[in-house]
């Protein structure tokens, strides 16, 4: 038997997604290696002959079946400790939307061996636990033989792992081939590329009766990207589907230099802006790091997915995770490859009736007067889903008509009782701008609770809805925020709602026109006591 040390794992992961290899890494390493997929311990890895067998599928055409090529080499071979793995790592990440929250429509997923790039990937699978969703189109950029038309798809069939068949959606996949030439049916393309067969056993696990419809392009000119994007958008709206780009970040650039470039990348992707995208890989291609192949092996991928997500109707874009090869055991953090996992959904806005608007208004009101006269916090409990949904809040304190203190929480990591119970004691006792109130004042003080909707990264300015969006400013290590009524109250335009936020931050007005300034959005639900 021989083994392999996790670096030697490591270069065949490079190598692979690269492209530098012209045959299946996958097939090339099950024949060599050893390696741990959780533990770090070594384990023996099969040989070819026994990558998991294709028994028939009913309904699905026989020696349409594409075999695991990668199974015991980038991730467990075996269905029980795969299963293991893959619901240990889903276990150690939130669900960030459950289906009250808001719908999953896009994600952009890594695609090395699991030992490395696992978490990152179960961050983002995990957000399609719960979701009815039907069919994943993944899309990935070819990494072996250049192929012979810019868009391949495997038309019909299924991907094995060691978890089962993942059947094609067969009628999809036709329709998007009848919607544009440049797409192709093409097995053989995918007979040895790892990149999407890597991506299943995660899907398996979070969306059991998910079918799929793999895509591989060949190249990233801006044609191909709109030619897909628009068939995708043609053949997708009414479909309970989610579009997957699956692509790791930087390639071979220290762990250091990765951390910057893979930041630029990410935050370029947050702002939805395709273009965009493109000129801060451009740029970080052009600035000179040591051992830079590539920003985005699945550029092509990326760019098509954000393009056919906004068609779809997501509003927002987070980012999930990220990490580097360096990060994982036994990584080395000389040349190293980045992932990211990032989401692209729906948000849906808490339903938050009058009813449950004077249920929290009271919630904030008992609990300030009770903290102020005892220190304790009363004990509260409720069945209502939507005030128990987690999400952000700020709670303002207002005496005569003037400011008596404002904290906020934006992470929405907590039950929003439980978030406006926590600020309506910060505003009272923990505004560094005022006193601590009394309880004797407390009762002279009007309380307006802003429920916060997720951040989302600001691409250009001239988008601001002055009265609608609220603003947060992150400018070298200084933040400031200002809530969406707070321009309208103090008679802002555009630009003194910038400048002031700046000043908010503590840096001089006219930073957000620097290059080094993110300004993300937000809106908010607003509701508060009658004077």
């Amino acid at each position: 038997m021989v083994h392999i040390s996790m670096r030697t794992i490591l270069v065949l992961s490079l190598m692979v997604t690269c492209g530098a290899s012209l045959i299946s890494a996958c097939a090339t390493a099950r024949s060599l290696s050893a390696t741990a997929f959780s533990s770090g311990e070594t384990q023996a890895v099969p040989t070819p002959s026994s990558t998991p067998s294709i028994s028939p599928v009913p309904g699905i055409p026989e020696g349409k079946v594409r075999p695991a090529e990668c199974a015991g080499t980038w991730y467990p071979g075996d269905a029980e400790t795969l299963r293991r793995t893959i619901d240990q790592l889903l276990s150690q990440v939130d669900l960030q939307i459950g289906p009250s929250e808001g719908t999953p429509i896009g994600l952009v997923v890594p695609h090395a061996g699991y030992a490395y790039s696992g978490a990152v990937a179960a961050a983002g699978f995990k957000q399609l636990e719960g979701h009815a969703i039907d069919t994943a189109v993944i899309i990935s950029a070819d990494h072996q033989q250049p192929l012979s038309q810019p868009i391949a798809v495997y038309p019909e069939g299924g991907f094995t792992t060691p978890l089962g068949v993942v059947p094609v959606d067969a009628a999809l996949a036709q329709e998007l081939m009848a919607a544009e030439p440049k797409i192709k049916a093409d097995i053989q393309a995918h007979a040895r590329e790892h990149v999407i067969e890597i991506e299943l056993p995660f899907l398996q696990r979070v969306c059991p009766q998910c079918k799929i419809v793999p895509i591989l392009m060949g190249t990233d000119d801006d044609e191909t990207i709109n030619a897909l994007a628009a068939a995708l958008l043609k053949v997708l709206p009414g479909r309970r589907v989610v579009v997957v780009a699956s692509s790791d970040l930087s390639h071979y650039p220290s762990a250091s230099d990765a951390h910057e470039i893979d930041a630029a990348t990410l935050d370029a992707i947050l702002t939805g802006n395709v273009t965009r995208v493109r000129q801060t890989i451009a740029q970080s291609m052009g600035r000179g790091y040591a051992n830079l192949f590539t920003c985005a092996c699945g550029e092509a991928a990326i760019l098509t997915t954000m393009q056919v997500t906004r068609g779809l109707g997501a509003d927002t874009i987070t980012l999930l995770r990220y990490a580097n090869s360096a990060e994982a055991p036994g990584g080395q953090s000389e040349q190293v490859v980045g992932y990211g996992a990032v989401l692209f959904w729906h948000y849906r806005p808490p339903d938050l009736t009058p009813a449950r608007q004077q249920e929290l208004l009271h919630l904030a009101r008992t609990t300030i007067g009770t903290y102020l006269e005892s220190g304790q916090i009363p004990n509260y409990q409720t069945p209502d889903a939507e005030i128990s949904r987690p999400l952000g809040a700020f709670v303002t304190l207002k005496k005569g008509g003037e400011l008596r203190g404002c904290i906020g929480h934006m992470q929405a990591d907590t039950p929003l009782w439980q978030t406006v119970q926590k600020m309506a004691i910060a505003a009272a006792t923990a505004d560094p701008r005022f006193p601590p109130l009394t309880r004797a004042e407390s009762d002279q003080v009007e309380i307006e609770i802003s429920v916060l909707s997720p951040l989302n990264r600001l691409d250009n300015v001239e988008d601001i809805q002055v009265g609608t969006h609220g603003l947060v400013l992150d400018y070298h290590d200084q933040r400031g925020v200002f809530l969406p009524q707070v321009p309208v109250e103090q008679g802002w335009d555009r630009t003194e709602y910038l400048d002031n936020l700046c000043l908010k931050a503590g840096v001089p007005k006219g930073c957000w026109r620097d290059a080094a300034a993110k300004l993300y959005t937000f809106t908010a639900v607003v509701f508060g006591e009658a004077p």
